[in-house]
């Protein structure tokens, strides 16, 4: 199931007209989208994170879960706001200290995910949260990893959906909630 936030709110506009479209990065073909100029607009970067606070405040979530790298810049703000504690899921070999982790498949290959071993505990509500999803790959794997702890994933979140890559499929029914879609665009 996704959500998309309503169209009707009027800070999505200059949300998305805030977001950055870089042809050609990192290969041809692709059509990169930069968060780093909502970044520069204070108003965007604000709108974004209330948009999701807003969302999230009634929801007893315990755990807001950063899937690297930019989920740490709108996991944190949302975490404090909302009460809830902050884990970070990396790459490999970024944390010190024992990790559990989760492999998943890229178009050539695979990755891997890990977070501190005891930083989620079972039966607690955890809000994933990144800043797109376009295959789905890395949210699948971070709902995979949270649920081998006994953690329940409440929801995902991303500021954008490429829902012309249709990675919402990967994540089998978890409730996906997104500020900006870039369908064909």
């Amino acid at each position: 199931m996704t959500t998309t936030a309503a169209e009707s709110d009027p800070r999505l506009a200059h949300i998305k007209e805030s977001i950055r479209t870089i042809p050609g990065f990192p290969k041809a073909g692709i059509l990169f989208r930069d968060v780093t100029t909502l970044l520069l607009d204070h108003k965007a970067f604000k709108d974004t994170t209330d948009i999701f606070v807003e969302r999230y405040k009634d929801m007893k979530i315990d755990v807001v879960v950063g899937i690297e790298a930019r989920g740490f810049i709108f996991g944190p703000p949302i975490a404090l706001a909302i009460g809830a504690k902050f884990v970070p899921q990396r790459k490999p070999k970024k944390l010190p200290g024992p990790v559990v982790g989760e492999e998943y498949e890229l178009e050539y290959g695979t990755d891997r995910i890990e977070m501190h071993v005891g930083a989620v505990q079972p039966g607690e509500r955890c809000l994933i949260v990144d800043d797109l999803i376009a295959t789905g790959g890395t949210l699948a794997a971070g709902i995979r990893l949270l649920e081998r702890v006994g953690a329940e994933v409440v929801e995902c979140a991303c500021l954008i959906e490429l829902s012309d890559l249709k990675g919402r499929e990967k994540l089998k029914g978890k409730p996906l909630f997104i500020l900006v879609d870039f369908e064909g665009e």
